[in-house]
């Protein structure tokens, strides 16, 4: 079947067949991660026990223009960027 096509249309053909592997496989997993990120940040509310992009295991406070203020100890609290946090890991999962 692509014997009988020319060689111009075969070109064509293999540049939209890698445009659509590079969607499948590279941008659309990453635009997935991005959305599912976003919305664990936007869910966290008051007393959430997070993590910073540097390991801190803190209390999550508020957010606001973000900035996500959070506690490390009673009394403690910090000002970092909401983009840092992230979930704790569980323990033991490989």
């Amino acid at each position: 079947m692509l014997l009988d096509i020319s060689n111009g249309w075969k070109t064509a053909i293999m540049v939209v067949l890698l445009i659509a592997v590079f969607y499948l496989f590279l941008i659309k997993p990453q635009t997935d991660k991005a959305k599912k990120e976003a919305a664990y940040r936007e869910g966290l509310k008051n007393g959430d026990r997070v993590m910073t992009a540097g390991g801190i295991h803190v209390t999550f406070v508020s957010a606001q223009n973000g900035m996500a203020t959070v506690e490390a100890a009673p009394g403690h609290r910090m000002k970092v960027l909401t983009t840092s946090l992230q979930p704790i890991p569980e323990r033991g999962r490989k």
